[in-house]
């Protein structure tokens, strides 16, 4: 056995923050370091010359050792890694990690072998395992949720469709029944009535049918915006002449009312570039709202100014006002203020949501203010005016409406009231009308008629007014005719589908009669 002469100094080795053995080739112990002796629990004469190393092993150690650990370090010289369970002097056992090294030392090899304790290694081990479980279940999580986010964004893409598609056909079975009461109020109109409760009558029906019409179209025009569907028609407005438009055509519902409008538009003219049919529609919006939470008696002020860079309308009202709580959803779509006065009709709740899409796409803001409840309401609208000052644009010139006389004209429609109603008041201004409620009866009746135009409906019993439409440029001189889609679809989708079937027009239900009058004279000239 080699001596301690054989021994390199080593006293700094006592203190060392690892165990340090030293062996001789056949296992005999020379030297053991005080951190080693102090994890093991044992004195050092009870080690160096005392001990060989595999007695420090338990069993299957021992057996490692002497078919694993041994051979290495007499094939290779070292050993690297190895964690074994060394045995602590009171018999239990003390979790190893091992590095070795055979060296030679004054002519005679020993064995270097630094221990490290692994109790803190298996520690970190175990909250390493911990960390990895713990995120994998948050990976797992987050896949989970990415996975409910995607099913909750399709099931909620389905239902915005859903919406839409319910829209669409409510506004067309609503506009179906509309049809035929407009044409009817268009002919009434053209009958020279003394009688004063005649005149009233008819004036009623026409603004309530305007009102209804007016509720199926913000019905739509509130999910195409939020499907970013509608396209500005832009121009020089006048935005003078835009309040002054509304308020014409709000006055007979605030007369209705017992309200009062004053309308204050200032004496300079505010010029921008805007739609102006949508301009006054967010200025009617505005206007129905305050009627609405208003009651009878009460006042209504519209007025405009420049203030800055924007253009500044305000409708201020004294009627009910909005509780503090409701002001952040007022523009919400479908948003109504409760509770609200019972003599304030509840309505949809799109108007306002309406107003604030159309003012936002001309690059303006909306906003609400009330002090609260009983002390009314104050809604403001603000447009950015162009930078530099833009020259108002002449009138149109005033476009000649042709005689009508003579001009032949079938209309196809399913619903008899709609078709009948629509003959009359074009018979009223000249047109000899015929009417057909399906497509195989309009093409018999177009073989024996011959019109310059007709209306076809597109949902007929037998086949849609698509077909029809096709059918019809196919007769001999069915080209000629002024084919025209009137129908209560009325989405960008129905005004394509309509032309590509060969439609020259397309015009949604209920038509207004001056405007299809016009659109026939212009055609036909």
């Amino acid at each position: 056995m080699p001596s301690a002469s054989h021994m390199p100094p080593v006293s700094h080795w006592d203190d060392a923050p690892c165990g340090l053995l030293v062996s001789a080739a056949d296992g005999a112990i020379l030297y053991a370091n005080a951190t080693f002796r102090r994890w093991l629990g044992y004195e050092e004469d009870e080690l160096a010359g005392a001990m060989r190393f595999p007695q420090l092993l338990p069993m299957g150690a021992r057996v490692f050792h002497q078919t694993h650990f041994a051979p290495l370090l007499q094939m290779q010289g070292s050993v690297s890694e190895v964690q074994l369970d060394l045995l602590h002097r009171d018999g239990h056992r003390v979790p190893m990690l091992l590095n070795a090294q055979r060296r030679l030392r004054n002519g005679v090899q020993v064995d270097e072998i630094a221990v490290f304790m692994a109790l803190d290694r298996k520690q970190y081990e175990r909250e390493l395992l911990h960390a990895r479980r713990t995120a994998e279940a948050a990976a797992e999580g987050l896949r989970q949720a990415e996975a409910r986010l995607i099913a909750l964004n399709e099931a909620l893409s389905q239902e915005h469709r859903r919406k839409d598609e319910f829209l669409a056909t409510l506004a067309h079975e609503l506009r179906n029944p509309l049809a035929p009461m407009t044409s009817v109020v268009e002919t009434l109109r053209r009958k020279d009535y003394d009688d004063p409760h005649l005149v009233w009558a008819r004036g009623m029906l026409d603004r309530q049918l305007r009102q209804m019409t007016h509720l199926v179209d913000d019905l739509l025009e509130t999910s195409r915006i939020s499907q970013g569907k509608i396209e500005l028609r832009l121009e020089t407005v006048e935005l003078r002449a835009v309040l002054g438009a509304a308020a014409e055509a709000a006055q007979p519902a605030f007369d209705t009312a017992g309200q009062t409008l004053v309308v204050d538009a200032g004496t300079q003219p505010l010029l921008l570039r805007g739609d102006p049919v949508r301009l006054t529609q967010i200025v009617s919006n505005l206007l129905t709202n305050a009627s609405k939470y208003t009651p009878s008696g009460g006042r209504i002020q519209l007025t405009l100014r420049k203030e800055g860079g924007d253009a500044v309308i305000e409708v201020r009202d004294n009627g009910i006002g909005i509780p503090p709580e409701q002001l952040d959803n007022i523009f919400s779509m479908f948003s109504q203020l409760t509770p609200a006065m019972e003599r304030a009709p509840g309505g949809l709740g799109i108007g306002l949501a309406l107003t604030r899409g159309l003012v936002e796409l001309h690059g303006g803001r909306a906003s609400a203010h009330s002090e609260g409840p009983g002390h009314g309401s104050q809604f403001t609208v603000r447009l950015p005016l162009p930078a530099e000052a833009i020259a108002p644009q002449p009138p149109p010139a005033p476009v000649p409406v042709a005689d009508a006389a003579g001009t032949t004209a079938l209309i196809v429609d399913d619903n008899v009231d709609a078709a009948e109603s629509l003959a009359m008041a074009l018979d009223f201004v000249g047109y000899s009308t015929r009417t057909a409620h399906s497509g195989g009866a309009a093409l018999a009746a177009l073989a024996a008629f011959q019109p310059r135009l007709a209306l076809l409906d597109i949902g007929l019993p037998d086949f849609d007014g698509y077909e029809l439409a096709r059918r019809i440029r196919l007769l001999p001189g069915g080209a000629g005719i002024l084919l025209i889609a009137a129908t209560g679809w009325g989405q960008d989708a129905d005004r394509q589908a309509a032309l590509d079937a060969g439609f020259d027009l397309h015009m949604t239900k209920p038509v207004d009669f001056m405007q299809l009058h016009q659109a026939i004279s212009t055609h036909l000239a």
